[in-house]
């Protein structure tokens, strides 16, 4: 394995790891496992790739519906599915320059769009019930990528700068 690989699969399983982390602090909700899992997803796409960084945050809410005690069974599934989607939609967009659209598109797709399966596999009242606290989740994950990725930006930058 030539040292860019090992580099590359180093820093995915180091933001999965941090992803862990994050799936251990609950937004409290009613009806919902949201966590803190998908902001290093999010933050990862400054030094991952897009498929790289949704699979961060596809183990992201593995852990999270596993300290939470798969309380949807293999409906974590499409929850993990769909939080690899949206990470990598940000991705994208974030690799394209997309700086001001990647925000809104990321907080409708993660905090309505997402859970909106539900609404038919469950029932409407428990997709009622758990959108306000998966949108303040992504909300707030989105507050913390928010802050984060400028200053890891300018980092991963200089370092590159100087590597070359």
């Amino acid at each position: 394995m030539n040292r860019q690989k090992l580099m590359t699969l180093t820093l995915t399983a180091m933001v999965a790891a941090i992803c862990a982390i994050g799936a251990v602090i609950k937004i409290p909700s009613f009806v919902s496992t949201a966590a803190l899992d998908s902001a290093p997803a999010f933050i990862g796409v400054v030094f991952l790739s897009p498929m790289l960084a949704g699979v961060a945050g596809l183990i992201g809410h593995f852990i999270t519906a596993l300290t939470s005690g798969f309380p949807y069974g293999p409906l974590h599934i499409i929850i993990a599915v769909e939080m690899f989607i949206v990470v990598w939609i940000f991705a994208v967009m974030h690799k394209k320059g997309l700086h001001f659209w990647k925000w809104p598109v990321a907080l409708v797709l993660n905090g309505v769009v997402a859970p909106l399966p539900f609404y038919f596999i469950i029932s409407p009242a428990f997709f009622w019930a758990s959108l306000p606290g998966i949108f303040m989740a992504t909300v707030i994950n989105l507050i913390i990528v928010a802050v984060v990725m400028p200053v890891l930006s300018k980092v991963f930058v200089r370092k590159a700068g100087r590597a070359n």
